[in-house]
């Protein structure tokens, strides 16, 4: 499509100014990290001129900033896929541990919320259902930024927390899975058939707080996809009609990821990394007693302090996963379990 057909085509208007913003920013930021390199230089000019070690201090905060920025430019090179760009949907679902698991599951929650709001993007809780005890048994959510699923298709697995559980009178360390699973919100209509029998449609009361209409009619939806035992879920809507158009655009977007995902292994030969998770084959481990440590067992990348990662600080850890898929996932990075 040359440039003139792409900016009057009316099928993409509505994403004409979120591109031109994208630009705009990429822009800036080359203008910023130019004028950090200048001003780097003329500092370690005048330090030599002035034989004057007390500029030392700066020169490395600068040099730390411009790193960072740098960095920042050259991971977002590395998201060229169809949809990393789009908006991402989160699904949080904790695993066998009861209470322990469920309140897992709120920390992780936590954790991206944390981290989306570090990058200024915003979150919308799409579905879920509260622990008995505490924390969360399931939660959905969508994460609204530039590239929001490009950096968090990192996450999707199982996370394992060790810990000493504050549930546990006798004070003993516990272990606690809870999966992840991550797709992008694609707005256009995806060509995906998806036969009428071969799906169960489910209405249920919404389970979050919230007003009259919430609490009062059974808006929720739940579609269950039997071939792939796909179940997705949506209550956050004002309507029944509204929940069910999103439950089928997360349900086509999945059965879209997951004939990608066939695709390339049909190529490969091989069976890809997703479909080998599972319990007991965690991508991280979040490690609190007896020492400290969150270490991805893919990509061997790992952080001694554990309160700074559960505070939103991923960046690490997305940028190793997004440098490790670029390598086409070598082996013997780390990939081995605990």
């Amino acid at each position: 499509m040359e440039a003139a057909d792409f900016w009057n085509d009316p099928e993409i208007s509505q994403n004409k100014m979120k591109v031109l913003k994208s630009l705009k920013n990429d822009v800036e930021t080359f203008g910023n990290l130019t004028g950090q390199f200048e001003d780097i230089e003329t500092l370690i000019e005048m330090g030599y001129e002035e034989n004057d070690v007390s500029l030392i201090p700066e020169i490395e905060a600068e040099l730390q900033a411009f790193c960072e920025t740098f960095e920042s430019i050259r991971i977002k090179t590395l998201l060229s896929g169809e949809y990393d760009g789009s908006n991402a949907i989160l699904s949080l679902h904790a695993g066998a541990g009861g209470t322990e698991s469920c309140d897992w599951a709120a920390m992780l929650y936590r954790m991206y919320a944390r981290w989306a709001d570090d990058k200024g993007y915003s979150l919308e809780v799409l579905d879920s259902l509260d622990g008995e005890e505490a924390g969360i048994k399931s939660i959905t959510f969508q994460i609204n930024g530039e590239n929001a699923y490009g950096y968090l298709k990192s996450e999707k697995g199982v996370h394992r927390l060790v810990r000493i559980s504050p549930f546990n009178a006798a004070g003993k360390r516990q272990t606690s899975f809870v999966s992840c699973d991550v797709m992008p919100d694609i707005e256009e209509n995806l060509d995906i058939e998806i036969n009428d029998e071969d799906i169960r449609i489910d209405t249920y009361r919404s389970s979050g707080a919230g007003g009259q209409h919430i609490n009062k009619t059974s808006s929720a939806i739940r579609i269950t996809h039997f071939p792939t035992g796909i179940v997705v879920q949506c209550q956050n809507e004002r309507s029944q009609f509204q929940n069910k158009d999103k439950a089928m655009q997360m349900l086509k977007a999945k059965l879209y990821l997951l004939k990608q995902q066939e695709n390339m292994e049909k190529a490969a030969g091989i069976r890809g990394e997703v479909t080998e998770i599972g319990w007991g084959n965690q991508i991280r481990s979040y490690v609190m007693q007896p020492y400290t440590m969150v270490k991805d067992h893919r990509t061997g990348t790992e952080s001694g302090n554990v309160d700074s990662v559960m505070d939103g600080k991923l960046d690490p850890f997305i940028n190793g996963y997004l440098k490790w898929l670029s390598l086409g996932c070598p082996k013997g990075t780390g990939a081995e379990h605990e």
